[in-house]
């Protein structure tokens, strides 16, 4: 009998963001709609809404796939993923012109500029998170569907 793993580790993946990215879009939408902030990055929402659940299933399948090759842990394995989506990200922001690289900052939207090293500090951050999401938490839905 065929258990698809592949199946099953793309959408233990995806679980992760598909349940965090709703509550942060009502989150952005209490703060937007309902107390009137301005937030310019509005329109470059959706792309990375649609984009993230379907990356981190294939990210889960990789691990599946490498993981007796590697021996590399799932939540280290998780931390790598923020290093490779943010020059992916950058490059279809620059191609798209929504984002402009300077010698010390980075534009969006041409309203919002961010250092260098804030970029660096937000990346330690994410790496941060992404290691304790995908240890705890999809390292859980792992082995609750036998994968791990």
């Amino acid at each position: 009998m065929n258990t698809h793993p592949y199946l099953r580790a793309f959408m233990a993946g995806t679980l992760v963001p598909t349940l965090v990215l709703p509550l942060l879009l009502t989150a952005f939408l209490v703060l937007r709609v309902g107390m009137q902030v301005s937030f310019p990055i509005e329109r470059g929402l959706i792309f990375p809404m649609a984009l993230v659940p379907a990356l981190w299933g294939l990210w889960n399948i990789l691990w599946q796939l490498s993981r007796e090759r590697t021996h590399l842990a799932l939540g280290a394995h998780g931390a790598l993923l923020p290093p490779l989506m943010i020059p992916v990200g950058a490059a279809i922001g620059i191609h798209g012109g929504v984002l402009t690289l300077g010698t010390a900052s980075v534009t969006w939207f041409s309203a919002v500029t961010v250092p260098y090293a804030l970029i660096a500090l937000f990346l330690g951050v994410g790496m941060t998170a992404y290691y304790l999401a995908w240890k705890y938490v999809v390292g859980f839905v792992n082995r609750l569907l036998g994968i791990a």
